[in-house]
């Protein structure tokens, strides 16, 4: 049985972009500027200031922002990794070419 990522920790590395470091050692970096970029729900975040205030739960499942007005905007540990996973091969792809 496969396990669902865990994250450690999370770290804003510049606006829009996070690291991740999972549980089981992978640490990888997330460009969430396409999403954020989108509005709507993720309208909060094109702040800077309120996007590097997030937090990760308590059993690493989700970072979290919280809006101003008590909304929740979250993203999942196992979407983060994969992301983080197809981010990191398509860069792979771009320095091979």
């Amino acid at each position: 049985m496969k396990t669902l990522p865990r994250l450690a920790q999370a770290s804003a590395v510049m606006h829009g972009v996070l690291r991740l470091d999972f549980l089981d050692g992978y640490v990888g970096v997330v460009d969430l500027r396409p999403w954020i970029a989108r509005g709507k729900i993720f309208t909060w975040l094109q702040d800077p200031e309120h996007f590097s205030d997030f937090t990760v739960d308590e059993f690493g499942h989700h970072v979290t922002w919280r809006t101003g007005d008590g909304h929740d905007i979250d993203f999942g540990a196992d979407n983060l990794r994969r992301e983080c996973e197809r981010q990191a091969e398509i860069h792979r792809l771009m320095l091979a070419g």
